[in-house]
């Protein structure tokens, strides 16, 4: 039997996306790779991490010890899932390691999402 909304969605050229709307890989295919032995793995394609002055700066922020990027991006963006829009506005590729990177003292931005304008960069 088919199945109406699979139908629907594909004659309407509507798609869903693996990921939630928020999540840094909204957007991106996935793949697989067959192991040897058959096995199917599926993986997300590869993503680049834009440029940062493609995002408009709210503010900065001073690093002290026991900074966290999610208690950061909780406190400055409302949700702390939302630490990965703190590391591609620092041009930062882990996470784990922006915060220890830049080093106490140091400014880090806190910025809208890539490409929207209102920061105070405009």
């Amino acid at each position: 039997m088919i199945d109406p909304i699979k139908a629907f969605m594909q004659a309407n050229a509507l798609s869903t996306s693996a990921f939630a709307p928020g999540s840094r890989y909204r957007g991106l295919d996935t793949a697989q790779w067959a192991q040897p032995d058959g096995e199917l793995i599926t993986y997300v394609r590869r993503r680049f991490i834009p440029p940062p002055e493609n995002f408009a700066t709210l503010q900065e922020h001073q690093i002290v010890e026991g900074d966290r990027l999610d208690n950061l991006a909780a406190t400055y963006l409302g949700d702390s899932q939302q630490y990965w829009g703190i590391c591609d506005a620092n041009g930062a590729m882990r996470p784990d390691e922006l915060i220890e990177a830049l080093g106490l003292g140091k400014r880090l931005r806190i910025t809208l999402p890539e490409g929207v304008s209102g920061g105070a960069d405009v």
